[in-house]
């Protein structure tokens, strides 16, 4: 019995028969697991290991890569804080700490009520607007203790649903359609590109 609902299975199973190999297909079937339950799952990850032709342990190595999946449960809304070095000397310790006292639990933590979840991030890249907060990875250009908790109350009030999606939506635009460039044209490029880097190759010499 698949752990997907029907209709996401049915998705699961598109979703690997646009790529030439069913691997590719992880981090997208990751993004849809996380979807349906807000993180990967052990059951998830057996099942979208057995659809890419990968084992378990596979997904899970490329799933605690990337900050943008979980592996354990979260809140509805993640609310990560840029600490580095802009948003530092911007505040963002401090706006950080306001964050922990407002929702009652540390960094890393999740709120008694499972609405929010708190992380201290890396670089967001959004340095013109610091210190830069993200929730589900949307920034929100949040700067203050009072804009912050503004934000809160108004997310825990049901607010912001267009703009602010479930914790497990990280996907904006769904592919629908797979190669389009004839094998045989991929071949030639990948074999002229080959043939032109060990030309430079040889030259360097």
């Amino acid at each position: 019995m698949s752990h997907f609902s029907p209709a996401l299975r049915a998705k699961a199973e598109a979703t690997v028969a646009l790529y030439p190999k069913k691997r590719s297909a992880l981090i997208p079937l990751c993004h849809l697991a996380q979807g349906q339950d807000g993180y990967l799952t052990e059951a998830a990850m057996v099942e979208i290991g057995e659809l890419c032709e990968v084992t378990a342990a596979e997904v899970r190595g490329t799933a605690t890569f990337y900050d943008m999946l979980h592996t354990d449960p979260v809140g509805k809304y993640v609310v990560g804080i840029c600490t580095n070095i802009a948003c530092m000397l911007a505040g963002g310790d401090d706006l950080l700490e306001h964050a922990e006292q407002r929702l009652g639990c540390a960094v890393g933590g999740t709120t008694t009520d499972g609405l929010f979840t708190l992380e201290e991030t890396e670089c967001l890249a959004d340095c013109d607007i610091a210190p830069c907060v993200q929730v589900n990875h949307r920034f929100v250009r949040t700067t203050t203790p009072e804009a912050l908790d503004a934000l809160l109350d108004e997310l825990a009030a049901g607010g912001r649903v267009d703009e602010i999606p479930s914790h497990g939506t990280l996907i904006r635009v769904e592919r629908t359609v797979g190669l389009q460039v004839p094998k045989d044209v991929i071949a030639e490029e990948r074999a002229a590109a080959g043939a032109a880097q060990a030309a430079r190759m040889e030259g360097s010499k």
